[in-house]
């Protein structure tokens, strides 16, 4: 760390001084750029531009990064079956406010009796949402399958629920986790 101060500041201190030689800097000369510490790697420029910032006056316009398109349903999902979350159960989910701004809606489900009369009930308001569905405990992938045509347009995925259910403190399902919330 020293090492870089002590090479920044040699590196100012000799721009200034050549600065001061070559008496005052026109608006399009500028003293050359001086490379500190060069660790190489791969370059941050795709990071910038997924930020979609403003484009430069005299900078060429540049075509959009491809997002890459992950499928709805993987073609191996029957293997990720059964899933089983032993934090989570059926029951009462207690409203409560919570602070996630920019967190997609989605709902957490699973496969028993409560779960789908909640799916058919709410089956719009969650199309409208954008929301997708996790479904926290299911056996097989036809009830898997009875699940999604309970709610055509809205995704479901089996997920392992455990570790979502520690962060967010949930116990219960079926429920709706949304940037502001979580409500049965």
């Amino acid at each position: 760390m020293n090492r870089i101060l002590v090479a920044a500041t040699a590196a100012l201190l000799a721009t200034t001084a050549d600065a001061q030689d070559r008496g005052p800097v026109t608006k399009n000369s500028s003293p050359p750029l001086i490379v500190v510490e060069d660790r190489g790697g791969t370059s941050a420029l795709p990071y910038y531009e997924a930020l979609n910032l403003q484009p430069r006056a005299n900078a060429p316009a540049r075509p959009p990064i491809p997002t890459p398109r992950v499928p709805a349903t993987p073609a191996d999902e029957a293997a990720m079956l059964p899933v089983r979350s032993s934090k989570l159960t059926p029951g009462t989910v207690a409203r409560r406010v919570i602070e996630a701004p920019g967190l997609r809606p989605f709902a957490v489900i699973g496969d028993d009796e409560a779960s789908r009369v909640w799916l058919q009930r709410r089956a719009a308001a969650l199309r409208e949402r954008g929301a997708v569905g996790l479904v926290v405990n299911v056996e097989t992938a036809q009830s898997l399958a009875r699940l999604r045509a309970l709610v055509p347009g809205v995704p479901l995925a089996p997920v392992a629920g455990d570790d979502l259910a520690d962060r967010l403190g949930l116990r219960h399902y079926p429920a709706l986790i949304t940037a502001t919330g979580i409500e049965q």
